[in-house]
């Protein structure tokens, strides 16, 4: 059986394309269950494996999408059936192993989680890998004791998919969001999600530069890293705590240890792509409980495989605004 694929190739000179093909199933990689795709995501990962950056890719041709959606077509799992809805993120699929830009994909049964109740593949899609580290960083900072009732917590990058969802869940959840973008054009789409504050980055980057700053945030959901992880590490509030999870700003981390040996504050590093089954099925089920798809809806922007170039060289360029859903089949 033959099926649509994205595939990404290197070219006579060296250079990373992508074109949409026809593949015979003999060429899917091995695992235990065989997954007709319905719907895709785009992450800044994505846009790296699409045009050859970071080195995420070792072997071509290959297969990108490190998220997807769809139905169960043929598993040698007893925890999945056939017709059953089912959602991946994380696990390097789509970046060691051929992942979602495809009409199938077969994969480990470990990597799958059942989809929730409430939830169809194409919701699945606009939270992704966004939706579930959005949530592993609530539930971290929670477990800390962060709690609604507190004073205002952070979220940097918050036009991102990542930043976007967080200010939305955290909003739901009641408490206070301060969201901080280099983008002040999205503003008012940002209030829409709930948050109470918007913060120019260029505005927070220029206060002067001290050791230890004026205490404002009870927590901080943090996807920029860099300069902006430097600076609000020094703002957090006594016994506060920071949940660091992407570098769009830079990896390099400039700080001091004031903020953790006068304050009592702590930094937590938030992966999704290597959290075990349990841990993902408990994420799932609180983000279908808690997520406001309907609320959301103006930050999604729906594309083909064919278009998926294009939107990779966006996507890294900071141009896109909150979710991007790829239309599979």
């Amino acid at each position: 059986m033959s099926f649509r694929a994205l595939i990404t190739d290197k070219d006579a000179e060296g250079r990373v394309v992508s074109s949409v093909q026809m593949l015979d199933d003999t060429r899917l990689p091995e695992g235990d269950v065989t997954v007709d795709i319905d719907w895709a995501g785009l992450n800044y990962k994505d846009g790296l494996c699409l045009t050859g950056g970071g080195g995420l890719v070792r072997s071509y041709p290959h297969v990108g999408g490190i998220d997807f959606a769809g139905t169960v077509r043929d598993s040698a799992d007893p925890r999945y059936a056939v017709g059953q809805a089912v959602v991946l993120t994380g696990w390097r699929v789509g970046e060691t192993h051929w992942g979602g830009y495809a009409e199938q994909a077969r994969v480990n049964a470990d990597w799958l989680v059942p989809l929730p109740k409430g939830l169809s593949t194409r919701d699945a899609m606009v939270l992704g890998t966004a939706g579930l580290t959005a949530m592993l960083a609530i539930a971290r900072l929670e477990a800390a004791g962060l709690k609604p009732d507190a004073g205002e917590v952070l979220v940097t990058g918050a036009a991102g998919g990542v930043g976007s969802i967080a200010t939305s869940m955290l909003a739901k959840l009641g408490y206070q969001v301060a969201a901080l973008s280099g983008r002040p054009q999205h503003a008012e789409a940002l209030k829409a999600l709930g948050a109470a504050t918007i913060i120019d980055r260029h505005e927070f980057l220029a206060q002067p530069d001290k050791p230890l700053e004026s205490a404002r945030w009870d927590g901080a959901i943090d996807s920029v890293g860099g300069k902006v992880l430097g600076k609000l590490l020094k703002q957090v509030k006594y016994g506060g705590a920071v949940a660091s999870l992407g570098n769009a700003g830079g990896i390099a981390l400039e700080t001091n240890v004031l903020p953790f040996i006068l304050r009592g504050i702590s930094l937590f590093g938030i992966d999704s792509v290597m959290q075990p089954y349990e841990a993902r099925v408990a994420a799932w089920g609180r983000i279908a409980a808690t997520f406001d798809l309907a609320a959301y809806a103006g930050l999604v922007r729906e594309i083909g495989l064919e278009e998926l170039p294009e939107a990779a060289e966006a996507i890294l360029a900071g141009e896109v605004r909150g979710r991007v859903v790829v239309r599979v089949r």
